[in-house]
């Protein structure tokens, strides 16, 4: 980061409104950009993986700092099962290590785990970890980090209507009882706020199957920072540019 996006940085934070009508309750983040982060420095792949983890725990701090409540996190989707099976094996690997290492001070800070997607293919050691976390800090009432593993936006609105229709099917609820509360209710991110800010980095400018449903209405903030260079000062930015934006919801 040059001398002027330092600058630019330090007075978006001056200017950042923490009053809660214009703070994102909720912002989710595709976390891009770790394999290409590496490659630009002739480093395997998984170093940038691991270099990924030191930038979330980065966001997490200044997020919990700000008094954001929720933030969700695109760690693993239904389609990385497609990458080569070291790759998937490491990053299986550095989620149990990172779940090891930072659980606990995530729960001093008063964060919560929670996970959305399905865990279930998961290997026993890695379940038993994300269990472990989700059990320490569920008491604690801070920022909600929702980790989203094995996660799939369309595989996650299936799952909500089979559920629904095997209510309808053992006469819990009739078909005239579904509405969009009632599906948003049954996803993955039930109780938790839509989303108000999107963050891509890495220069992609897709949502990759990610919180389709819940980002509806959501502001999106794209940046060519690969995921390990981003940290709490371009977080800081997005939320800036997100206070000056008007949210009509198709009003005017």
């Amino acid at each position: 980061m040059n001398i002027s996006e330092k600058i630019t940085v330090r007075d978006n934070l001056k200017n950042l409104h923490n009053d809660g009508d214009n703070m994102p309750q909720h912002i989710g983040i595709i976390m891009d950009g770790n394999g290409r982060w590496a490659e630009s420095r002739k480093l395997p792949r998984t170093l940038g993986h691991r270099a990924g983890v030191d930038a979330i725990r980065d966001i997490i701090t200044k997020a919990s700092n700000l008094g954001l409540q929720y933030l969700t996190l695109y760690a693993f989707s239904t389609e990385n099962w497609k990458r080569p099976e070291a790759e998937v094996s490491a990053l299986m690997k550095l989620l149990i290590e990172y779940l090891k290492k930072e659980v606990r001070e995530l729960h001093k800070n008063n964060v919560r785990i929670h996970t959305i997607g399905d865990i279930t293919k998961f290997p026993e050691s890695v379940r038993e970890e994300i269990s472990r976390a989700k059990e320490l800090t569920s008491g604690n009432n801070g920022l909600c980090v929702n980790i989203a593993l094995n996660y799939g936006s369309r595989d996650e609105i299936v799952r909500a209507v089979k559920k629904i229709s095997n209510k309808i099917l053992c006469k819990e609820m009739d078909l005239k009882d579904i509405d969009e509360d009632l599906i948003s209710i049954h996803l993955d991110t039930g109780g938790i706020p839509q989303v108000d800010l999107l963050i891509r980095t890495s220069g992609e400018y897709r949502l990759s199957n990610f919180l389709l449903w819940q980002c509806a209405y959501a502001e999106l903030w794209f940046t060519d920072v690969y995921w390990p260079d981003f940290n709490g000062e371009h977080l800081v930015k997005a939320i800036h540019d997100f206070q000056n934006r008007q949210r009509r919801f198709g009003g005017v």
